[in-house]
């Protein structure tokens, strides 16, 4: 699937992309507006920016979440499995489509305590080691899932994160962990979603150290370049593909490679 074709996108107003307007928060005038032209569909962002002015939807958060929930209402139109899982250090903006979170990142919330006796000390450290014995077993379900090991892993689940200890900011951040156990737990039923953040983490890595050393960018176009000539390198890169090779066939014009989004879904189709 391609939706940058001839270099724009379009916007699409279906109950998806409502959805997500509503899960973040848009005002309801704005989202009764919005609502009221459901399944319609604008064909460049001048079309989308121009029906939101006439809308009267100028506040730049208002905006903002419209043209999210207006992208991936187009994404879906366009195709996209509606079953794709983002799985995500818990941030308001991925919570879309089928959603898991990094225990990397859960754990992090235990990590972070600053225990003050030594009672505390041993409960927080305790409470660490569970977590990680239940992540490693949750590592090998993916390799091998079975229902009894999923009632299994699901029961101590919640045996731990229900657990009382004599420190009670702990106590609190279990709890906060439980009321997140459908999205922690997500691999129970979906074995092939990665249980951390990891690679999207690595993915952006470089991105990270070149705005350390160079800042930012001078311009919306060049931050626009930045970004689309770092996606195809990770993306050849990811595909087996020498960047080089790819610029220089595209250059050429001599197409002897395809289009990436043809080879990733051959990717998806047939994995290695």
């Amino acid at each position: 699937m391609e939706l940058l074709r001839a270099g724009h996108t379009d916007y699409v107003l279906n109950d998806e992309a409502l959805a997500y307007l509503a899960e973040q928060k848009l005002p309801q005038g704005p989202l009764a507006r919005l609502r009221h032209d459901t399944g319609a569909r604008f064909a460049d962002p001048d079309a989308w920016e121009g029906y939101l002015r006439r809308e009267a939807i100028t506040d730049p958060r208002h905006v903002r979440i419209a043209t999210e929930g207006a992208l991936l209402g187009s994404i879906l139109h366009h195709g996209l499995a509606q079953d794709l899982a983002i799985v995500s250090d818990d941030a308001g903006q991925f919570a879309v489509l089928i959603h898991g979170l990094c225990w990397v990142h859960a754990e992090r919330t235990i990590h972070k305590l600053i225990p003050v006796t030594e009672a505390q000390r041993q409960a927080v450290a305790s409470i660490r080691t569970r977590i990680w014995d239940l992540y490693r077993d949750l590592k090998k379900y993916k390799d091998d899932p079975t229902p009894a090991r999923k009632t299994e892993l699901e029961a101590r689940f919640d045996d731990l994160f229900t657990t009382k200890t004599c420190y009670h900011t702990l106590n609190q951040a279990l709890q906060r962990l439980h009321n997140n156990k459908a999205e922690l737990l997500l691999v129970l039923d979906r074995p092939d979603v990665p249980l951390h953040t990891n690679g999207s983490e690595r993915d952006i890595r470089e991105y990270v150290r070149r705005r350390k050393i160079s800042g930012g960018t001078r311009s919306e176009d060049g931050r626009r370049c930045r970004d689309t000539f770092a996606s195809l390198k990770k993306t050849c890169r990811k595909l087996g593909i020498s960047f080089w090779t790819y610029l220089l066939d595209r250059e050429g014009r001599t197409h002897r490679i395809p289009a990436l989004s043809t080879l990733l879904a051959h990717r998806l189709a047939c994995p290695p």
